[in-house]
């Protein structure tokens, strides 16, 4: 983690705020890459769904490991997986609703735990849950009753922030420039962990979201707007109560290359 002061980044509010730099990490698409290396270098089959919405750049990256993608709307991404579950007999490997996966995303609590102790805010991006609800659990499990973590999503595509309306896992159609934030649902091990540990929900615009990519990239920091959630939310004063508190901002996925950096000008 680098504290926001050395940077060149605008924050307009007094306090000890940490950016923890996950950007170099791979977010819309990453579970499939990392699907896709694991069954080539086992000589398996496998097959990968993906929204529609996704770069096209992702899917062909993850054919290149010889692993067949297929790319639907958001709304048909379960029913294309029930099919090739009940008649190609697959099994199927979630990309955020899994504890094994939700574990390993607690790591990234337990690392910021290491440089801040006890935080009292930590802003974390959601899409499905499984990283919000992971490092939520890893930093109140580890004693930090007080802090507050929020997760932030984009208001089309709010199944988070829907599901602690309704208090239970619901979905939606998706639609949002941050693609990696763009489930067709909420997870149901996510939700349950989030409700128990985060304090709320934010929504942003695409807008919103989209105005961040920039900023952060004139500081040297090469972030997707599934990334960029968090610190958006700071930004724009979208979470409450920062003044003199010790605040951690996750920054979680450099998916992006030029030609789509090219789609967010510095206005």
């Amino acid at each position: 983690m680098i504290p926001w002061c050395q940077t060149t980044l605008p924050l307009d509010i007094q306090g000890n705020v940490h950016i923890k730099l996950e950007n170099m990490q791979r977010t819309a698409g990453n579970y499939g890459k990392s699907f896709a290396y694991a069954v080539k270098l086992y000589g398996e089959k496998g097959k990968v769904v993906m929204p529609e919405t996704a770069p096209v750049s992702r899917s062909v990256l993850i054919q290149s490991f010889g692993v067949e993608v297929e790319r639907v709307p958001t709304s048909s991404l379960m029913d294309v997986v029930n099919r090739c579950v009940q008649e190609d007999n697959m099994t199927f490997l979630h990309s955020y609703d899994d504890l094994d996966l939700i574990a390993g995303h607690a790591s990234l609590g337990l690392e910021v735990l290491e440089v801040m102790p006890e935080p009292d805010v930590v802003v974390v991006c959601c899409g499905g849950g499984g990283l919000l609800a992971g490092v939520a659990a890893a930093i109140k499990l580890s004693g930090c009753d007080k802090t507050r973590i929020y997760g932030v999503e984009p208001e089309g595509a709010c199944t988070m922030y829907k599901s602690f309306i309704e208090e239970k896992p619901v979905g939606m159609d998706s639609k949002s420039v941050a693609s990696g934030l763009a489930p067709p649902s909420a997870g149901a091990l996510p939700f349950k962990l989030c409700q128990r540990y985060v304090e709320s929900i934010i929504l942003l615009s695409d807008e919103e979201i989209k105005s961040a990519v920039p900023i952060l990239y004139k500081a040297g920091l090469v972030v997707e707007p599934s990334g960029c959630a968090a610190f958006a939310a700071i930004v724009g004063k979208k979470i409450p109560d920062l003044e003199g508190k010790k605040v951690v901002c996750i920054l979680s996925g450099g998916n992006i290359g030029k030609d789509e950096l090219a789609n967010f000008p510095d206005e």
